[in-house]
């Protein structure tokens, strides 16, 4: 349930240009019912969700035209960027697509029913199958991807380029936070592993600490440029160099400038306290050491 902020003069969140959608209507009602609740979040939420119900249904019906559906796009997809291999085992395309077992053997009866995929055993593991494109998947697909682009494109004609590079550097942010993010192996590393701030508020307020956006810290390894510098598990990092520490990608773009990091945090209920850190070069035995949690940040 939408939790309240204070924002009791425009509950909904800030007027939208152009006629009202079905989610104007929404939040109008809402504002009327509960008009003391902030319900911006949904203004975003359901929009997301909406639109991806219209793109999923057009995307669709423009792969069954080519005899195929999304699934089997992604499947054979997956298996062209690593045809060079020999073929792609069962286990990895299960874990690629987050799919379970069962699943993703349906999934490649139907492209070997097609004549699109063959499947063999893995000469070095005989408990293993590998799954490789045939010349008539290569063919099918390479049919289907340019008109699976255009139609993508002509799906966001009501958006200009820099419309899109917009949207697609705030999806970008949003789905890092979800998924995690480890470092590149060229960079210097922190030696930290964090929680993004949706995880960090929901932590937070499991253990009675009031909530405040940030990325929690989840482990801090000794020796490390965090640990040098006083960071502790379960602080909250508030911001970098000044600003708003929202979302990873923040401070990776602090990072990447090789020098000294001046990180703000929260310890606690309300001990405020601002860190100088180094990062120094790369050193492999001070980076976080792993955090298998979905939407964990390893920097």
């Amino acid at each position: 349930m939408p939790s309240s902020t204070g924002n009791e003069s425009n509950p909904a969140g800030p007027q939208q240009a152009g006629p009202p959608d079905s989610v104007d209507r929404l939040l109008a009602g809402w504002a009327r019912v509960q008009p003391e609740l902030d319900f911006s979040p949904v203004a975003i939420v359901q929009r997301l969700g909406k639109v991806r119900r219209f793109l999923d249904a057009e995307i669709e019906a423009g792969f069954v035209e080519f005899g195929l559906n999304g699934p089997d796009y992604i499947a054979l997809a997956t298996l062209r960027l690593h045809e060079n291999t020999g073929g792609v085992s069962q286990r990895y395309l299960m874990r690629e697509l987050g799919l379970t077992s069962g699943t993703i053997s349906v999934r490649v009866d139907r492209l070997v029913e097609q004549g699109l995929a063959t499947r063999t055993a893995d000469p070095a593991d005989r408990r293993n199958t590998l799954v490789a494109l045939t010349d008539s998947g290569r063919e099918r697909l390479d049919r289907v991807t340019p008109a699976h682009l255009d139609l993508e494109n002509r799906m966001l004609s009501a958006l200009g380029p820099d419309e899109r590079d917009t949207l697609r550097t705030l999806l970008h942010r949003l789905l890092v936070s979800f998924e995690g993010s480890t470092p590149d192996v060229e960079s210097p590393g922190l030696g930290m592993t964090l929680a993004p701030a949706h995880l960090a508020v929901t932590m937070r307020r499991a253990v009675g600490l009031p909530p405040i956006t940030g990325l929690l810290v989840r482990e801090v390894t000794p020796g490390s440029p965090a640990d040098k510098a006083g960071i502790r598990t379960g602080d909250v990092l508030t911001a970098v160099d000044g600003r708003s520490l929202r979302a990873i990608d923040t401070l990776h773009t602090a990072l990447s400038t090789g020098a000294t990091l001046h990180i703000e945090l929260t310890r606690g209920v309300a001990d405020h306290h601002t860190v100088t850190v180094d990062p120094g070069s790369p050193d492999p035995g001070a980076t976080a050491s792993g955090d298998p949690r979905p939407g964990s940040h390893l920097i």
